[in-house]
């Protein structure tokens, strides 16, 4: 294999500086780095063995002290520069020395990791081996990492490369003993190369790995293909077309099925859940009823590795000549291809790989000798580890009954699939298939907008009203907020009337801050007229504020007592019990895109320091995730206190950097983190302090955060919040229902429906008003606040890490039950 498709990262350090940190890990000072990208194989191992010993020596001698018995640590990478520059840089934090491996040649940098995370792709190169599926080539292998003293692997890729990883690592004793009885290695290096460890990051657009909710690369993907989607939507309704989209994702329609639940495809072909024969009469009905409602599209989403329940395979072009067949119809088919796998990485995905990358490290310096293999994944917003070889046995049983479609029964496949998997494909065929209550409830359900109008709000109004209407319900639509509940602006709301309403930003009902208090004389009146039964409250911290005022009016207004969802929709995820709000990620998205432009235009200009200030109210959400994403060197907030000598450590940060070859810095600043410390006042500071050495910029993102085609994230988390909220509704409604009539007056008939680690939760509105600090609206403890840290150490601050808060290993077999 050609080194010039390869590039190894090797880091060697002693962590002197850090003692008491490494020795609260309880691992020796002296540890060995070294970072590769592969993709499925260990193939930069293979060609070590192509340097001379001389060369080797000579590089490595430097660091020649730092071979230790068992405290060796080397990664390996198949992409997702986030990972990778979180990794390095928590290892510089350490006190790493870095070298890059590239052709042929080892070469000392301190400068890496930058650049890193605007960038798609993997800037440290990928590679395929195919000696590594021999018994040889791993021999191979393993003699190069014992010669170097490497016992501690970290993987970042897919299924292939952590099988992979896995195999070897299984076989690593008896890999030692041939080396041994060859020659190749002495026993003394055998004794100190007893036991590899081995920690891998999931790196997949497929997310077709078990026990994590996303990979690194799949919201990314998700990206382009609903961008392509949205364009395609426009021509297709112009010229009254269908369409038929086929999306990556081999053996897993992860992509698919999310894409059409964001989209609001009329049909998605996935392979974890085959249609049923006779499918195709049954699309072509679904396609037809479409029109005849006037839709002038139609979108149908094919997972490539589609086939129906004879294993037989359902392409795009099979479903394009039975559509213009059968019903007529202009079709044109779109096969995306790799499309999907490049552009830039989307700030869910740059936030995910450096959580990974940090979390990874700190597994391998916890690890013993006696730690099994685990993968670092993400389930709800929560970092996990769990056993790598459970996960590679559960994806290998799922690729069985893949391949094994005509022999197996269905429903064993599904047994393996993810519980967000399993919610998203219920609430897609909710929501695709109109399929009426046969029996009408006679329940009104009302839904509003409250608080300013954010991207994800059309999402999650569109789903509770289909919802509902399934429901056998009376779905209401109530226009501008409370106001338009006082004044009775209030009109039926039918299935067809919220068709498009998925892919749109703001709030088509209309939205106001009014809160109720003031006027709840006429909102009682008038839910008291148009018999209003439930409550749907989508909104920000003002939709909140208004729940508690109409459960505190229940005492006076009796028309009140009726069951009150609140769905957090706001870009300043500050509404309390939930840890996200729908169109927070849309903002999120945004503010990084805009950063990515602002630090590009920098690049003729050198020296420049950027100040941007960004929305959230007193919640820092916006500003340390976007400076997380962005690679900020700062981002001031109301909830962590600033003062000018704060603001002084940070310029002289600065000017530090500017002597290297990063000519160029990024701050951001909550709008209300601080009412003296104002954007005019850093800006006016950085200029004066950075005189003759850099110049600095302001802007003021403003009212461009708030608006927006939604991203990926926010429609199907919209999506999925509004048909849980009418469910949970549906529920409580006939709980509430006492001598004829709606009558629910306790704390647990008012809810806010948030997500809360890894679940969706509901959450009296009464039991959060504790946690809440009204005066700045914003909660009293907020899970973001333990990722500054991180924030602080990839802009190369010196400070300490709280490491008291360890994660545990867990099982996948025992969450998902025997298999």
């Amino acid at each position: 294999m050609s080194l010039d498709v390869i590039r190894c990262l090797s880091v060697f350090f002693t962590s002197n500086c850090l003692a008491d940190i490494l020795n609260a890990w309880k691992v020796k000072i002296k540890i060995v780095y070294c970072i590769v990208s592969v993709l499925y194989v260990l193939s930069p191992l293979l060609e070590m063995s192509k340097w001379s010993s001389k060369q080797l020596i000579s590089l490595l001698f430097h660091s020649s002290t730092c071979f230790t018995n068992d405290n060796t640590l080397f990664y390996m990478f198949t992409g997702m520069n986030a990972a990778v520059r979180a990794t390095v840089r928590v290892g510089i934090y350490t006190g790493a020395k870095v070298y890059f491996v590239h052709e042929v040649r080892m070469t000392y940098t301190h400068k890496a990791g930058q650049f890193m995370c605007l960038l798609g792709g993997t800037v440290i190169g990928s590679a395929r081996c195919k000696d590594f599926h021999t018994k040889e080539g791993r021999t191979k292998a393993a003699c190069n990492l014992v010669k170097l003293g490497i016992t501690n692997l970290c993987v970042i890729g897919g299924d292939g490369s952590l099988t992979g990883a896995n195999e070897f690592r299984t076989e690593w004793s008896e890999l030692l003993q041939i080396l041994l009885k060859a020659g190749k290695i002495t026993a003394e290096e055998a004794r100190r190369s007893s036991h590899l460890n081995i920690v891998g990051m999931v790196g997949s657009i497929d997310n077709d790995f078990c026990g994590t909710d996303m990979t690194i690369g799949t919201d990314s993907a998700l990206h382009r293909i609903i961008e392509v989607v949205d364009a395609i939507t426009t021509t297709a309704q112009s010229h009254q077309r269908a369409f038929i989209l086929e999306v990556m994702g081999r053996h897993c329609g992860y992509l698919a099925l999310v894409s059409a639940l964001a989209s609001g495809a009329d049909w998605v072909f996935i392979p974890e859940m085959p249609p049923d024969d006779g499918w195709e009469d049954h699309l072509c009905r679904r396609l037809a009823n479409q029109r005849s409602l006037g839709y002038r599209l139609n979108v149908i989403i094919v997972a490539e590795g589609a086939m129906d329940r004879s294993g037989k395979p359902i392409t795009c072009e099979m479903i394009k000549n039975l559509v213009t067949k059968k019903l007529g119809f202009d079709t044109r088919a779109t096969i995306l291809g790799h499309v999907q796998r490049g552009g830039t990485p989307s700030a869910f995905d740059r936030i995910l790989g450096s959580r990974m990358g940090v979390e990874a490290v700190m597994a391998l310096l916890e690890a013993t000798p006696e730690t099994p293999a685990c993968v670092v994944s993400l389930s709800g917003n929560q970092a996990v580890r769990l056993p790598l070889m459970e996960c590679v046995q559960v994806v290998r049983l799922q690729h069985f009954f893949n391949s094994h479609y005509s022999e197996l029964k269905f429903q064993e496949s599904a047994l393996l699939l993810v519980l967000s998997f399993e919610n998203n494909w219920n609430t897609y065929k909710l929501l695709a298939h109109v399929n009426p209550a046969e029996v009408k409830s006679n329940i009104n359900i009302a839904l509003m907008n409250v608080g300013a109008p954010c991207a994800g709000m059309n999402a999650a109004v569109r789903s509770a009203v289909r919802i509902g209407i399934l429901q056998g319900h009376h779905m209401l639509a109530i226009h501008d907020g409370f106001e338009g509940l006082a004044h009775g602006n209030i009109e039926p709301i039918s299935w067809a009337s919220v068709g498009n309403w998925t892919g749109q930003g703001g709030s088509n009902l209309g939205t106001k801050r009014s809160l109720p208090a003031s006027m709840m004389e006429e909102i009682s009146l008038n839910i008291a007229k148009f018999n209003i039964h439930a409550l749907v409250i989508i909104g920000g911290f003002e939709a909140f504020v208004g729940g508690l005022e109409l459960v505190t009016g229940r005492e006076k207004y009796e028309e009140l007592c009726i069951p009150i969802v609140v769905i957090p929709a706001t870009v300043s995820n500050n509404v309390p019990g939930s840890d996200f709000s729908v169109g927070a990620d849309t903002a999120l998205n945004t503010i990084t895109s805009t950063c990515d432009r602002i630090k590009q235009s920098a690049a003729g200009t050198k020296r420049r320091v950027f100040i941007i200030e960004t929305m959230g109210g007193y919640c820092g959400y916006l500003a340390t995730m976007a400076g997380l994403a962005a690679g900020a060197d700062a981002a001031y907030i109301y909830e962590e206190p600033f003062g000018i000598h704060d603001l002084e450590i940070n310029v002289e940060h600065l000017v530090e950097k500017m002597k290297t070859t990063v000519k160029r810095g990024l701050i951001l600043r909550n709008e209300n983190c601080n009412s003296n410390y104002t954007t005019d006042f850093i800006f006016n500071l950085y200029t004066e302090e950075g005189k003759g050495v850099f110049d600095c910029r302001k802007n003021v993102l403003g009212h461009m955060q708030q608006g927006g085609t939604p991203s990926p994230f926010d429609r199907n988390f919209g999506t999925k919040m509004g048909a849980k909220a009418v469910l949970w509704l549906t529920d409580k409604l006939k709980e509430c229902y006492r001598h004829g009539r709606i009558f629910a007056n306790t704390p647990d008939s008012a809810c806010v429906l948030g997500m809360r680690k890894r679940a969706l939760v509901f959450q009296p509105l009464a039991d959060l008003k504790s946690n809440t600090d009204f005066e700045h609206r914003i909660p009293k403890t907020q899970w973001w606040l333990k990722l500054r840290p991180i924030l602080k150490i990839l802009a190369k601050y010196k400070i300490s890490l709280d490491i008291s808060e360890k994660t545990a290993l867990e099982s996948v077999i025992k969450k998902r039950g025997t298999v």
